[in-house]
């Protein structure tokens, strides 16, 4: 049996990954020229960790990214995909699908249609169909997608125990053979992650959480999860730090128009920001980084020039003046975890 690799100690250079869901046509269609330079910024800029999904523009973004990662040797970089959607090759009406409260993010992508799988087969498959997309040998780690209440309303627990009873086992056979580093569920929902944890049948390594423990919106991952995932050695992922773009300069929250609440709370974050000559993407993402349990961050970008922010932004140094006034004045919870805590 081989022995799980943590998501921390495999990563090749730092924590900042590249989250490739624009790839697939997010919320625009992207020329492939535009997607490729995308990935080859990610590259020079020293990106080594890159994660995607099969439902990311029903496969075009795993597409996409294997052929630009085809450029380089597969041990020079980790790449991360998920589990429990196949594509099929059917024709499907991309207007018509579900995404639950997702609506039509991925509209532009292929017209290939997407079905629902969670079982040990689904996922073997899944796994299978995406090397083949990447032209890959193998995947590091793979995360088992969306089983949760914003994909499947009140029936989601159904979806998880299908895959606790089928992909988890299905995973944890591979990983215990070496075909994986290590697996978890990626999901935008808090709760999942708490039941993951709560298993005591099966090891889980990881797990993606998108959106949850953000600058914007983190209190309830702050209470329940983070602090659990760091007592068990659960590496947590953080997608989405930008919460859907608002955080970037975006209108997006949740991967719709964001309302004006969140707005007003982001021009006080703003505000702040420019108070101490401190970028916002810069904020937004050593935030996140300064929980014990994250070991990994994955901000998605499809133009060039937002990688080199990126890599800027996690860089840089910001005074602790703006993280205690940031907490002085309740723009993040009090006991959250800020930069400063750390020294």
């Amino acid at each position: 049996m081989e022995a799980a690799v943590k998501v921390r100690d495999a990563l090749l250079n730092g924590p900042l990954g590249f989250g490739a869901a624009p790839l697939g046509n997010m919320f625009r269609n992207i020329p492939d020229q535009e997607a490729a330079a995308t990935v080859e910024a990610a590259w020079d800029q020293g990106t080594r960790y890159f994660d995607t999904a099969p439902f990311y523009g029903a496969g075009l973004s795993e597409i996409r990214l294997g052929k630009e990662l085809s450029r380089h040797k597969r041990s020079e970089y980790i790449l991360s995909t998920k589990v429990g959607r196949l594509i099929i090759d059917e024709v499907d009406d991309v207007r018509a699908r579900d995404l639950g409260g997702k609506g039509d993010i991925f509209k532009h992508g292929r017209p290939n249609g997407v079905v629902y799988d969670y079982t040990a087969y689904g996922a073997k498959k899944s796994i299978h169909d995406s090397i083949k997309r990447m032209n890959v040998d193998y995947i590091d780690f793979v995360w088992v997608h969306d089983i949760a209440q914003d994909f499947h309303g009140d029936g989601w627990l159904g979806m998880f125990e299908i895959a606790r009873k089928g992909a988890f086992l299905e995973l944890s056979r591979l990983r215990d053979q070496g075909a994986i580093k290590s697996w978890g569920i990626g999901v935008n929902k808090v709760q999942p992650v708490e039941l993951l944890l709560d298993l005591v049948e099966l090891e889980p390594d990881a797990a993606l959480l998108a959106g949850r423990y953000t600058l914007l919106d983190h209190e309830l991952a702050l209470r329940r999860l983070m602090p659990e995932a760091q007592a068990k050695g659960i590496d947590i992922v953080i997608g989405g730090p930008y919460s859907s773009g608002v955080l970037a300069g975006g209108t997006h929250f949740e991967y719709a128009p964001a309302s004006k609440e969140v707005l007003a709370r982001v021009e006080s974050i703003k505000a702040l920001c420019a108070q101490h000559a401190v970028s916002i993407k810069s904020a937004a993402l050593q935030f996140s980084m300064a929980h014990p349990a994250s070991a990994a961050i994955i901000p998605g970008a499809s133009k060039p020039e937002r990688i080199r922010e990126d890599h800027e932004a996690l860089n840089a140094t910001i005074p602790g003046e703006f993280w205690h006034e940031l907490r002085a004045k309740g723009l993040v919870a009090p006991d959250a975890p800020l930069p400063i805590d750390k020294k």
